[in-house]
């Protein structure tokens, strides 16, 4: 079949789109690679944009003789691990409750959860109520409050509710209980969306370091994003949490030390994703218009 003028406009316009969209997301990535890469002087030149100059790996390397820098980077894997667990499981559970329409006071509670979507207790108030429960220090202080977000609620909710209410009513004839029914008939149809909400609240953990900077007093807590901030802010801030960076190493190459800082932090995501991309762009089509 012949396609008409107007298919064909709007074809290569798609095309162009996905071309600037795929050079404005890849650029950054790669022009951090690069600088990170490149030697002090070629980074001074500030000549660095996709390759390297001078290539040089001592960047990495005065960054990888850090101890605390792995200790660190243990801390974000241990706080992301343990609050993708608890958060996927309060999460999913919450989710499960509401998409049930026979809930008494579900509309209430959704009201209530799209009231905290707007409105949040602020900052001093949320931080006497972690000090009031004793867990500042801790890492409860870090996994705990981010444990359910709104919106994914609402998400795992929504899609919860497209399941069968045919599967339910057969389940219940067959004589299995609604835990029964949840774990072996409702969660195995739901990977979609749990490959979804994982991948929510992992990053969301991966890449938090201002809840640390909050509750945590002690620098051995401290999850790699925090510990690869304070590098970036200089020797000052380094002296002042306990860090042992060289002075001159951090003031001579800025750009260096925040391009590998990047670099590490993104590059554990960038191995997760393909593993539960397909499954991710299923579960954010919950919602959408379906024609």
């Amino acid at each position: 079949m012949k396609k008409s003028k107007s298919r064909i406009v709007f074809e290569i316009f798609n095309i162009i789109l996905m071309v600037v969209l795929i050079v404005l997301t890849l650029y950054p990535i790669l022009n951090q690679l690069a600088v990170s890469l490149s030697s002090n002087t070629g980074i001074l030149t500030g000549e660095v944009k996709l390759l390297p100059i001078d290539f040089s790996l001592d960047t990495y390397k005065g960054l990888m003789k850090e101890s605390k820098f792995w200790i660190n980077y243990k801390n974000t894997i241990v706080y992301t691990v343990l609050g993708t667990v608890i958060g996927l499981f309060m999460t999913t559970i919450c989710a499960y409750a509401l998409s049930k329409k026979r809930l008494v006071g579900r509309v209430v509670i959704l009201r209530l959860i799209v009231f905290t979507m707007f409105f949040g207790g602020g900052l001093t108030p949320t931080y006497n109520l972690i000090k009031n429960l004793n867990m500042l220090d801790t890492i409860w202080a870090i996994v705990i409050p981010g444990a359910i977000i709104p919106y994914n609620v609402l998400l795992m909710k929504t899609y919860f509710e497209g399941l069968p209410v045919e599967l339910e009513e057969a389940s219940s004839i067959d004589g299995l209980s609604q835990l029964g029914f949840f774990t072996k008939i409702a969660l195995p149809l739901s990977k979609p969306i749990l490959a979804t909400m994982t991948l929510f609240i992992s990053v969301a953990y991966w890449n938090d370091w201002f809840a640390a900077l909050l509750y945590l007093n002690d620098g051995d807590r401290y999850p790699v994003t925090l510990y690869l901030r304070n590098i970036m802010m200089g020797a000052t801030m380094a002296s002042q949490t306990g860090l042992n960076i060289d002075a001159s190493t951090v003031q001579s190459v800025p750009e260096g030390i925040q391009a590998a800082s990047m670099i590490l932090v993104i590059v554990p995501i960038l191995c997760i994703y393909p593993f539960v991309q397909k499954h991710f762009v299923k579960g954010v089509m919950i919602g959408s218009i379906k024609g």
